[in-house]
């Protein structure tokens, strides 16, 4: 969403805030404080699902199921008695202590995330580090990580190490896309999660992702450099700076697919009452549904939004928005739009106040480049339609 006048917005690098985790106690099983040396028994309770079970006894939702027989892991009731195999390797204590690190924050970064790169949780680094519920944090604020591991390399190749993540399912979320974002296969999280063929996952289903790419090295730069102009306007050093910033982060976490981005901006453009029409269009026209498209004048993501238009967007819908989150770059983006032809006076000037501003196209009119755009996305239009 780029606004080719004077009175474009400084560009601001984001300050994100947590969207969620779900630390799970883990209870060892086991008389010696060792690990579990024979199988124990577990009396399901109101609630508990297979891989919650599982997660707390440090064993697998594979093994608890073939150990029961059972055909669906997904059907378990209340009072039924489970065999939780042996072979755990949970102790029942630490045998070490983890020493406490510190972390600067960076663009585009998260409590949650950096939890996850460090081996802890959000409810202890917002503990240590006095935050509030929000759990929000600013570039630059060092934090401190109780019980993490200490990252010293500083390279542009992340190194990576596979371990098993747990993650919450969220709306419009799929397999495909929770695989896709944590480095591993669709086939893995179902044999781990006993979900069919099908894949079907609910809203709030915790899920065990084995194999999730945890990064433990810092990548200094993107593999694709923003360029500091585009069609003939060159950007200051800081908002192009921000630019390669949260490129770098986006290349680094990874995105969904292309045809994944485009079913989620017609699927959200329907569930806030905007022509998904419309809202593919601006999409494809804007960055080919490519989520990791940044900007010289850092629009971010799928619907190339700039942070303080963002934050127009924050107070649209009345929560923070994460520029850098798929789902929430596309909310950001649909509700942008919805607001914009809401208030133009006709279609083509809410499209040209998306690239252009509306203050801008009410002041100044339409530039020429501001017109080109309005008739792709309106022959694009035709296509999404």
């Amino acid at each position: 969403m780029t606004q080719p006048t004077a009175s474009r917005p400084d560009a601001r690098r984001l300050v994100t805030t947590s969207t969620g985790a779900i630390a799970l106690a883990a209870i060892a099983v086991t008389a010696s404080g060792t690990g579990a040396h024979a199988d124990e028994r577990y009396t399901v309770r109101s609630g508990d699902t297979v891989s919650h079970i599982a997660a707390r006894t440090g064993t697998t939702v594979t093994s608890i199921a073939r150990a029961n027989s059972l055909a669906d892991a997904s059907r378990i009731h209340a009072g039924q008695v489970l065999t939780i195999p042996s072979g755990s390797t949970r102790t029942a204590t630490a045998s070490s202590t983890k020493p406490k690190v510190t972390h600067t924050v960076r663009a585009g970064e998260t409590v949650s995330a950096i939890a996850h790169r460090y081996g802890t949780t959000v409810a202890k680094v917002v503990a240590k580090n006095h935050l509030d519920s929000r759990a929000l944090i600013r570039i630059g604020q060092v934090l401190t990580i109780s019980g993490g591991s200490s990252t010293t390399t500083k390279t542009a190749t992340a190194h990576t190490t596979a371990r098993t993540a747990t993650y919450t399912v969220r709306s419009g979320d799929t397999v495909s896309g929770i695989a896709h974002r944590h480095g591993t296969t669709i086939s893995a999280i179902a044999k781990a999660n006993g979900l069919d063929s099908r894949a079907l996952i609910r809203i709030g289903q915790v899920l065990e992702v084995p194999g999730a790419a945890t990064t433990t090295t810092k990548a200094s730069t993107p593999s694709t450099k923003v360029p500091s102009s585009f069609l003939g306007r060159t950007y200051s050093e800081a908002v192009v700076g921000a630019a390669n910033t949260n490129k770098a982060t986006l290349e680094r976490v990874g995105v969904p697919s292309r045809a994944e981005m485009q079913r989620t901006v017609a699927r959200t453009a329907r569930a806030m009452g905007l022509d998904p029409a419309l809202a593919q269009a601006i999409a494809f026209q804007e960055s080919g549904f490519d989520h990791t498209s940044v900007s010289p004048a850092n629009a971010i993501g799928t619907m190339q939004v700039i942070p303080s238009s963002g934050q127009w967007a924050s107070d649209l819908v009345g929560r923070h928005l994460n520029l850098l989150d798929p789902d929430d770059n596309v909310t950001a983006g649909v509700a942008i739009l919805r607001s914009l032809v809401r208030t133009s006076p006709d279609l083509p000037r809410a499209i040209a106040g998306y690239y252009q501003g509306a203050t801008s196209v009410k002041k100044y009119g339409m530039f020429a480049d501001t017109r080109r755009y309005v008739a792709n996305v309106q022959t694009l239009m035709t296509r999404f339609g």
